[in-house]
């Protein structure tokens, strides 16, 4: 330290300098420095800069190596303004003497714990609720501090005129006030913000009256918080410091200028008008205030980098970003003061189209050597779109605002197995879980994938009962939709589910959030090896883990654990992930609001200019009302609107600029930016960039007429064409070819979505089962059928609410069925078999089918029956060639093709359980019905199906005929394969 006087004297008006907005500003503080003190190494080393953040550290240093013709030893630069900026400031105090030590500040992690506990203690919330309103009530408590309120004013603040939830809250912030300096003492620590203000007055107190050999310069800050002021005022009246200001608007006029406020109370209402936070200069003027400055005592810096934008073009920002009531001088502005040269403008349909224009147009900017380009933009998905777009062009780029480490793929991991364990293993969580690429990675990769695909197949469909145990059941009882694969997916699950025992006990017993995070780090360690605390987002989730961990005697408990994945990806949303890659390309940049203040590129694309994202909307305070803020003498909410204002500016002023927006985002309309309006109406409306819409619009357009697919009619050999048929399928082999060939020759089966809600297919085969039980064990006796029906329904996970609607409907058909069977015994007729498999052999096939159903009657023939849960096809379909599986049925009865069943069918009979047409649900009808129109007699109804499929069969089993596709879609209701046979391309079209 120099032993001379800190300050200097006969000088009073303090050292501040601007660099203004069309000057790259850290290449210009570069700049100015070593032509300051660069021709002495030492002098340069001996400095100190101080910053507002790590991040403007990172773009002053990368301006010094870029201007470094070799050797450089640079100066000190130390962050100040961020809370989390480590002790760069407290290392400056190193060796000299305070009047008291500094406490050390408390944790960020265990903070925000603590106050979730008090937060739940006070308001009863639960644990997701408690930790979102304790980050608020950290950042209101930082408020509090950074700006010296003294958080005991509130109990004197004056609430009378707030609301109810306002006083409310206020109640509940008094009692988290009170208890929160007690956990501090208890612990010997203090807030972090706390510490920083302590460590700031103290460096300005020992370099007020001995300041350091080297000199000091305090640049780029915006952010009059008093201990910051108070520190740039010192540092601007040493003999060899300085202030220096970014983006000072000098052409403001002073008229306009004294608008921005604050503004003296009106002598005769004691009321003070509403200063603009909003505009982009307030943050500024207020600096300025605190420095003890007036603005036309600012130096500009003479020095400016090898980048330059457009003196003429500032001027033309300054006006175009006046107040309101200043807009009203545009009209009379020159012209050179309106124009804004270089500015371009492209707007575009989507947020899709928005950033492939973006990556087009840097592509186009790198074909010239040497150029830069970077995107600016607060909207961090738009960026990561942009990233992957640069891909195309094997462009790698970063996005400095980088990722929340919940979508990152080990917390992503983290996440999953929290949602399965709340969802009790539920088919859709598990599997995301199973099949995510950080499980089992390596050489067991390929046969784990084997088990996982085995274990999707045999989900498919409604959900199996809850837990381990419950999917166990499933897959050894199942039903018989997922009989095929039950066997398979059985063995694969019996190699799975070990994995998982231990890790359900212990989850289910966690009762706060460490506890619930040790069994998930046990569970995710044995799933995916080291490879889930590998890598950037693998470090930072053990960090976090073992943090949480940590602080597991401080949490809240947590009385649901279904609370548990909406408290972790709360936390896990706040951790950041910045990737730098190595490979990264050296003239591309993707820049936060944060990063871009200070830099600039040869192009710079300002992105996302829509309102409420750039500005965004300023978030409410859930703790402290507006007109309480104001009356504590806080910072506005509105006053971010500035800082987005001044961010925009600053980036405006660069050598050439592109403006982009999108009209709509994913589900509305948008609104352009009240900055891009603003341009818009000064300028009379900025020059569109229309031809790089018209290069992102062409460039994966074919190339080209497209040519529409035709309808598809393939013809497979004879010898791949099938010679079994089921009697269900005939009528999709007639109605529509193509999906008969695609499930019985390609052999694509259609899969039932995962967790899927019961549909008819299933409600059918749940009815199936219950009578099917009813008849095998209970001898179909009718007061035997409703409770065989209730303990089938209970084992059945269905939706709730499908299960309430849908109950009731089978519990009235299943009495209905008990009564009309009774009274068919009672005339005779007698069921004797069930679920029947049978085949017979017809035009050279083989046909087999199952009949529902087989009654004795009376007179000795038989009668077939078959279920429907929905309404049974009408006479006029049978009369057209359709629904004759009853009829087919018959056929096989007739020859023999049942076991044990000897007769011809004389009746042919669908037992619906459709609403009957006199009220209630259960309804007889016969495909061979004489009195309908169209009714086929009941003994020609066998040969006049057999006749059917031998037709069907000549043309595409036996035959080669064209399998069509919707060859009589008024027949053909079935869309599984509507997709194969690309069916919006050519059905409808006129094809002649």
């Amino acid at each position: 330290m120099n032993s001379g006087a800190g300050v200097r004297a006969g000088d009073p008006l303090p050292s501040v300098y601007n660099i203004p907005l069309h000057h790259a500003f850290a290449d210009a503080l570069a700049a100015g420095l070593l032509g300051r003190h660069g021709r002495d190494p030492l002098d340069l080393a001996r400095g100190i800069i101080i910053l507002p953040n790590n991040r403007a550290v990172r773009a002053v240093a990368d301006a010094f190596v870029r201007r470094a013709e070799g050797g450089l030893l640079l100066p000190r630069l130390v962050a100040v303004g961020d809370l989390e900026a480590g002790e760069g400031a407290g290392a400056l105090l190193d060796g000299i003497d305070v009047d008291e030590p500094i406490p050390p500040a408390i944790d960020p992690v265990v903070r925000r714990t603590i106050l979730a506990r008090l937060v739940a203690q006070a308001t009863g919330c639960e644990a997701a609720e408690a930790y979102r309103l304790a980050a608020d009530l950290a950042r209101t408590l930082d408020q509090l501090i950074i700006e010296r309120v003294d958080p005991r004013r509130l109990r004197d603040a004056v609430a009378d005129e707030f609301s109810v939830h306002w006083q409310s809250s206020l109640h509940r912030l008094r009692i988290v006030l009170d208890l929160w300096p007690a956990e501090l003492a208890r612990l010997g620590r203090i807030d972090l913000a706390d510490r920083r203000n302590r460590v700031l007055s103290s460096l300005a107190a020992q370099w007020r009256t001995s300041a350091p050999e080297g000199f000091v310069v305090a640049a780029g800050f915006d952010n009059f918080a008093p201990a910051i002021s108070d520190l740039l005022r010192v540092i601007a009246r040493m003999e060899r410091g300085s202030a220096i200001l970014a983006g000072l608007d000098t052409h403001l006029p002073n008229e306009v200028w004294d608008m921005l406020g604050p503004h003296e109370p009106n002598p005769a209402t004691g009321r003070r008008r509403p200063a603009l936070e909003t505009h982009p200069q307030f943050a500024a003027k207020q600096l300025l205030a605190e420095l003890g400055v007036e603005r036309t005592d600012v130096r500009r810096w003479r020095w400016s980098g090898d980048r330059k934008g457009r003196p003429l073009t500032t001027r033309a920002i300054s006006n175009a970003m006046r107040p309101a009531a200043a807009t009203a001088q545009w009209e009379r502005l020159p012209t050179p003061h309106r124009r804004l040269s270089g500015i371009k403008a492209a707007e575009f349909s989507t947020p899709a189209e928005e950033a492939l224009g973006i990556a087009v147009a840097i592509r186009r900017a790198l074909e010239e050597p040497g150029r830069t380009v970077a995107v600016v933009t607060p909207d961090r998905a738009l960026a990561r779109r942009i990233v992957a777009l640069l891909r195309r062009w094997d462009i790698a780029a970063d996005d400095s605002g980088g990722r929340p480490l919940s979508e990152e793929p080990p917390g992503v991991v983290l996440l999953a197995l929290a949602e399965m364990a709340v969802e009790r293993f539920a088919p859709v969580p598990l599997l995301a879980v199973l099949k995510h690429p950080l499980v089992r990675q390596g050489d067991e990769r390929l046969a784990w994938l084997d088990m996982v695909r085995a274990v999707d197949l045999g989900l498919r469909g409604p959900r199996p009962g809850p837990r381990l145990a419950g999917i166990a059941t499933f897959f050894q009882e199942g039903d018989s939709r997922t009989e095929r694969v039950r066997a398979v997916a059985e063995r694969a699950w019996l190699q799975i589910a070990p994995l998982l025992t231990d890790f359900e006990v212990e989850f289910s017993a966690a009762r706060d959030l460490a506890s619930a995070l040790a069994a998930l780090r046990r569970c995710a360690q044995m799933l995916c090896g080291d490879a889930i605390w590998a890598g950037e987002a693998g470090r930072a989730l053990a960090d976090f883990v073992a943090a949480q961990e940590a602080v597991a005697a401080e949490a809240p408990e947590i009385s649901d654990i279904a609370a548990i994945p909406a408290v972790l990806r709360q936390l896990l949303n706040e951790v950041a992930i910045r990737r730098v890659s190595q490979d990264r390309h050296p003239r591309v940049f993707i820049w936060g609001l944060i990063e871009a203040r200070l830099q600039q590129a040869d192009l710079t694309i300002l992105a996302g200019l829509n309102e409420g994202v750039w500005p965004s909307l300023p978030a409410p305070d859930p703790w402290l009302a507006p007109g309480l803020r104001a009356a504590l003498g806080l910072p506005g909410l509105e006053r971010r609107i500035g800082t987005a204002a001044q961010d925009f500016a600053l980036n405006l002023g660069g050598p050439s600029v592109l403006l982009t927006r999108a009209r709509r985002d994913a589900t509305a309309p948008t609104i352009a930016s009240r900055f891009w309006l603003r341009l818009d109406a000064m300028t009379g409306g900025l020059p569109r960039e229309h031809r790089l819409q018209r290069l992102a619009a062409r460039l994966d357009a074919p190339s080209g007429p497209l040519t529409p697919a035709a309808r598809p009619q393939p013809i497979p050999p004879p010898s791949a064409r099938p010679r079994r048929i089921s009697v269900t399928a005939v009528d999709r082999l007639k109605a529509d070819p193509f999906a008969f060939y695609a499930r019985a020759i390609l052999k694509l089966p259609d899969l039932d979505p995962v967790n899927a809600d019961p549909n008819p297919a299933w409600r059918g085969t749940l009815v199936h089962r219950v009578l099917e039980e009813w008849f095998l064990h209970d001898d179909a006796r009718p007061d035997a059928l409703r409770p065989r029906a209730e303990r089938l329904l209970d084992q059945v996970a269905a939706h709730p609410v499908l299960r309430a609607l849908w109950e009731p409907r089978l519990m009235e058909a299943v009495d209905w069925v008990a009564a009309r069977l009774a009274e068919d015994r009672a005339q005779g007729r007698d069921p004797i078999k069930v679920e029947i498999k049978g085949e017979a052999e017809i035009a050279g096939i083989t046909l087999q089918g199952t009949a529902d159903r087989i009654d004795r009657l009376s007179d000795g023939s038989l009668a077939i029956v078959d279920y429907k849960t929905g309404m049974p096809p009408s006479t006029a379909q049978v009369a057209a060639g359709y629904a004759m599986q009853l009829g087919l049925l018959g056929y096989i009865a007739r020859s023999g093709g049942f076991p044990d069943v000897a007769g011809d069918a004389g009746t042919f009979e669908y037992w619906s359980f459709a609403r009957a047409p006199g009220g209630g649900f259960g309804q007889v009808r016969s495909p061979t019905d004489a009195k309908a129109k169209g009714g086929i007699p009941p003994d020609q109804f066998a040969d006049r199906a057999a006749g059917v499929l031998t037709e069907a069969a000549a043309k595409w089993l036996t035959g080669n005929a064209p399998f069509t596709a919707k060859l009589h879609p008024e027949y053909a209701p079935y869309g599984e394969y509507d997709q194969l046979m690309r069916l919006e391309e050519w059905y409808g079209r006129d094809e002649g």
